[in-house]
This record gives C-alpha cells, sequence and structure tokens, in this order.
C-alpha cells in the first residue's frame, strides 16, 4: 500500500457498520482505528490525568444529556438544547467559576448578550474585544492596500493580547465568539485555559458557515 492508502481520511468513509463504532464493525483500507492503533493506544494513556479525565467524561455526560428520550428503544435522536445552554451546564459540571469570553468586535451585540446570560447564571465572566490594544495593522506587516478600509488608520485584531489578559484574569474556560479564522487559532494557540467555541464567523452566512456544505448554490467551491 502506498502512504495515500493508509493517510486516515474518516470524512469519505462510507461503511454503515463502522469499527470506530462498533468492535464488529469494519473499517477501509486508510481507517486509522485498523492501521493506528499504537496512536489511539498512545492517546488513550493521556486521559489517565484526572483533570483531563474528568474534562472527558463531563463532555460525554453533556453530549448524552443534550437528548432527549434516552431510555426508550428504538431510540430517536431528540435534540434539547441550544449550544450556549450546553456550555453553561458544562462550565457547571467542571465546577469553573471564571469564564472568559474572546470575541470580535463585529459580534459585540452577541457577546454583550452571552456575557449577562453567563452572569446571571453565577459565573464571574471577562470578556476581550480583538481589538485590545489599538495595535495599527502595520505591526504584522500589512500595507495600506491590504486593509479594510484604504488610507486609514485600521487597529489589528489581536487574539494573542485576549489569550495573554485572559490567562492573567486565571479564568478557567474560554469562549470564542467570533474570531477570524486564522485570529481564532492564535488565540486556541495561546490560551492556558480550555476553550470552546460558541460562534463560528461567517459574513455571508449569518456566522452558519455548515450552511456551505448543505446547499448547492456553493458547488463552485469543488471546481479546481
Amino acid at each position: 500500500m502506498t502512504q495515500r492508502d493508509l493517510r486516515p481520511q474518516c470524512a469519505i468513509c462510507t461503511l454503515k457498520n463502522k469499527v470506530c463504532r462498533n468492535p464488529h464493525g469494519d473499517g477501509p483500507r486508510f481507517c486509522p482505528t485498523l492501521n493506528l492503533k499504537e496512536s489511539v493506544r498512545a492517546a488513550v494513556t493521556k486521559y489517565d490525568v484526572p483533570e483531563i479525565k474528568k474534562l472527558a467524561r463531563m463532555a460525554a455526560i453533556q453530549e448524552a444529556e443534550g437528548y432527549a428520550s434516552r431510555e426508550e428503544k428504538p431510540h430517536v435522536m431528540y435534540p434539547i438544547k441550544p449550544r450556549v445552554q450546553e456550555v453553561i451546564e458544562f462550565a457547571r459540571k467542571m465546577q469553573y467559576k471564571t469564564l472568559g469570553i474572546a470575541f470580535c468586535v463585529g459580534l459585540h451585540n452577541e457577546a454583550r448578550t452571552l456575557h449577562k446570560i453567563l452572569e446571571t447564571a453565577g459565573f464571574k465572566v471577562v470578556s476581550v474585544a480583538c481589538k485590545v490594544g489599538c495595535i495599527p495593522k502595520e505591526q504584522v506587516g500589512i500595507q495600506d492596500y491590504q486593509k479594510i478600509k484604504t488610507e486609514e488608520f485600521e487597529s489589528m485584531c489581536n487574539p494573542i493580547a485576549q489569550a495573554q489578559i485572559l490567562n492573567e484574569q486565571l479564568t478557567d474556560f474560554n469562549i470564542v465568539v467570533g474570531l477570524c479564522v486564522g485570529h481564532d487559532s492564535l488565540f486556541f494557540k495561546h490560551s492556558e485555559a480550555p476553550v470552546t467555541v460558541l460562534v463560528a464567523k461567517d459574513r455571508v452566512l449569518g456566522h452558519n458557515p455548515a450552511a456551505a456544505l448543505y446547499t448547492s448554490y456553493y458547488a463552485y467551491l469543488l471546481q479546481e
């Protein structure tokens, strides 16, 4: 087999009885459950760390509690909770006290509503906007023609500062609200606390990026 044959490509697996979900199932030639058992075993040992084990356990419990009538057979998938509710419940399960919000200024209203919701739920909330520090975009080598509005001062998005400030505030859990592609990556990389995403920015699709995967109107994305 070539390396391409063995490269994990779970997204294109078409088997119904998948070995990753059923120990008696099967997998295609590129199945990592079958081919990369040592990697899986090495990863599983990390769940022995108490803090990681608790986070994984509570996440699995939260996942199950997102569905109603789980005891009924045959089971019907009946989701009952919006993600913001799940964030609150998960934070309570983990006994988090201080929550951080790293948000894009384009979603200030959404961040303000979330801030109030979390405070009402009993958490201490720290929120930091992406433009914190008012650093010019020239700091990272942006030229005038590369700005959103040319011939004007533009403050750069500063996800590393957002993470640094939340780290200094000793947040237990950080929530991303609409950070740009790439800026969110920098935030994830520099946040010391675990991070979840409440809103993924999509300027065209009302912050519902999955819509481009559901409709034929974005078929041009499949063209080379």
